[in-house]
């Protein structure tokens, strides 16, 4: 994808499909996650203002179906804490930021923002809603790099919430008679 035009649902259109996950079945956060990154980049690669890339994707076809509120929260958090954030995600990089994808940077962003000021979402969900995000928009290992890079920022800023979790099981599972 080319970083002159923002991602957009169309753009996603086959790999929807191979996740198996149907635009239908789809929730209003993910909507919104999904045109908070499409914001984002437009913020990271336009340098638009925020007040105008808000008023942008509010017109924009399925808006209407996104949680706005959650949308409102990602774009302006995120564009208003982008120093904070890049702070937190800077040191688990292994290259300079300028040289991280503008997609991957913004799902970075919407990733540690929820991990700092969204405690409803559990840091789970946070994590995979963030790899489908650079999976459906991102290059083509993208998703690998950003389930890195968030994992570590989960273990530092939910240090409870992730020790708390069981680990997830690698290969089959053992089952005793």
């Amino acid at each position: 994808m080319s970083q002159d035009t923002p991602p957009t649902s169309a753009d996603q259109g086959s790999k929807s499909a191979s996740t198996g996950r149907k635009a239908a079945d789809k929730s209003a956060r993910t909507r919104a996650r999904e045109f908070a990154l499409q914001a984002l980049y437009q913020h990271l690669v336009g340098r638009n203002a925020a007040v105008d890339i808000d008023s942008f994707t509010r017109d924009l076809a399925g808006f209407h179906k996104a949680d706005s509120a959650h949308f409102d929260a990602l774009l302006h958090g995120c564009i208003a804490e982008a120093g904070e954030l890049d702070a937190l995600i800077s040191p688990r990089l292994d290259r300079p930021l300028p040289e991280i994808s503008p997609i991957e940077h913004g799902v970075l962003w919407i990733g540690t923002y929820e991990f700092l000021h969204c405690p409803d979402v559990p840091w789970r969900v946070v994590l995979n809603e963030c790899i489908e995000l650079a999976k459906s928009f991102g290059g083509t290992d993208g998703h690998k790099y950003v389930n890195g890079v968030l994992h570590q920022l989960a273990s530092q800023l939910r240090p409870a919430e992730v020790t708390a979790s069981p680990a997830r099981a690698s290969g089959p599972r053992k089952t005793t008679p």
